[in-house]
This record gives C-alpha cells, structure tokens and sequence, in this order.
C-alpha cells in the first residue's frame, strides 16, 4: 500500500476528513493543508484505518474535535449583540414553527384513536343495554 493510500480508511471516516477539511478550508487554510491537518485529525481520533478484521475496534478520542469546536465558538463572541440576538430569534421562529408542525401531526393521530375507542365505547355500551334488558325481562 503506497504511502497516502486511503483504501484502509472506512467511508465514516472518509466523510469524517471531509467535514473537518471543509472546517478548516472555511476558517482559511490552504486547501493542502486543510486535507493533511483533517487526516492527521482523523487519525488521531479513530487511530488510523479501520477497515477489516473482527476485534480490531479501538476506542476513538474526539478532544482534538471540542478544541476545534471550543475555538469555532469564539467567532460569535466577536460578534454584536444585535447580530446574535437577531440569529436567535431566528432560531427560536424555526424552533417554534417545527413544534407546530409536529403538534399538529401529533393531534391528527390521537383525534383518530380517540375516533376509534369512542366507536368501540359505544359498542359495548349498547351490548350492556341489551344483556340488561333480556336480564329484566326474564
């Protein structure tokens, strides 16, 4: 296997270097330098390629993915307080709006069950009715 070689890699971690490489090419790093530092991140995480052989697994450490992450935060500190309130009102107007929906989807099916049980209700309440009158008339 040639140096460079990725065959070993699983498609998770493949996809992995990917994002952290997409990570890095938008904070500005050169497009060189964005694959080998999400490779070496990847490597480091996972502890290099993963493909084949039952009880090979190794635990992964992701502290190197909460540093980036820890950083990444940073970028809205910078930020004016108008810019981030106004993102999370947006945030809160999709929170919101995706509650609706799903309440709504929500309701639908339990108006249906209650359909479904008020129908089986009247049933059996009407067989009470007759058992009680044949009871009385004998």
């Amino acid at each position: 296997m040639p140096r460079g070689d990725k065959s070993a890699y699983t498609s998770k971690q493949k996809r992995m270097a990917e994002h952290i490489e997409e990570g890095y090419e938008d904070r500005g790093v050169g497009r060189d330098e964005a694959e080998r530092r999400a490779w070496a991140t990847v490597n480091k995480e996972t502890g290099g390629g993963k493909k084949s052989g039952s009880g090979r697994g190794k635990k992964t450490n992701t502290s190197s993915s909460r540093k980036g992450g820890r950083i990444g935060g940073r970028a809205s500190a910078s930020r004016s307080k108008s810019a981030r309130s106004a993102s999370a009102r947006k945030a809160a107007a999709t929170r919101k709006r995706r509650a609706a929906g799903s309440s709504r989807k929500r309701s639908s099916a339990s108006s249906s069950r209650k359909r479904a049980s008020s129908r089986t209700a009247r049933k059996s309440s009407g067989r009470r009715r007759r058992a009680t009158k044949r009871s009385r008339s004998r």
